[in-house]
């Protein structure tokens, strides 16, 4: 029988998600369809995106690759797209993206380099990662572990989180303002602004 604490959300996590409304909702009417959302937050605004746990599954030395779609025989193709910026707004050319999560079914793969890779954004601070759907891994919302560094700069590390996920009201890291803008064409959008 589930415990009534993991029914009803703590002081805590409704001050937590009222304070994320309350940074969204400027923002609110600014994605539209094939949009990618605003940077998390504003670049502009002096910091970078919000940093989040690397979690157990991190593992150096990933292949440069930007497809995952060979790396699991089933699931959901989706790409992800977006810019890393500075805090000033302008594009980090150069900047490297390493990326990993769960495959279709939940697991990560911890001995070799399924769902894992980097790649490098273009000239004009973009990137694009084909993949699959991530699974559900037992006891978070559905999620996509990003580490981006400017040429020369601090690595951020951090989660980006899918809009409408059941999980995301019970994931304890969860952040609103984390969750890719999803566009017209079915793909993601999410932009990063890392200090240089």
């Amino acid at each position: 029988m589930a415990d009534i604490r993991d029914r009803q959300p703590s002081r805590r996590r409704l001050l937590h998600l009222s304070a994320g409304a309350a940074v969204l909702l400027p923002f609110a009417g600014l994605v539209r369809p094939g949009m990618t959302r605003a940077a998390t937050p504003a670049c502009g605004a002096g910091d970078p995106t919000p940093r989040q746990t690397a979690g157990p599954y991190f593992s150096p030395g990933s292949p440069q690759k930007a497809d995952f779609t060979a790396d699991a025989s089933d699931g959901e193709v989706m790409q992800v797209s977006g810019r890393v910026l500075d805090t000033d707004c302008r594009p980090v050319a150069g900047a490297l993206l390493d990326i990993w999560h769960a495959d279709p079914t939940g697991a990560y793969d911890n001995q070799g380099f399924r769902m894992r890779g980097h790649h490098f954004a273009d000239d004009a601070g973009r990137y694009r990662l084909t993949t699959l759907k991530p699974g559900l891994y037992p006891g978070r919302t559905r999620h996509i572990h990003i580490r981006v560094q400017a040429p020369g700069g601090p690595v951020l590390t951090t989660q980006i989180y899918f809009a409408d996920e059941p999980g995301n009201d019970r994931d304890r890291i969860f952040r609103p303002d984390l969750v890719m803008a999803q566009g017209a064409d079915g793909g993601y959008g999410f932009d990063v602004v890392v200090a240089k």
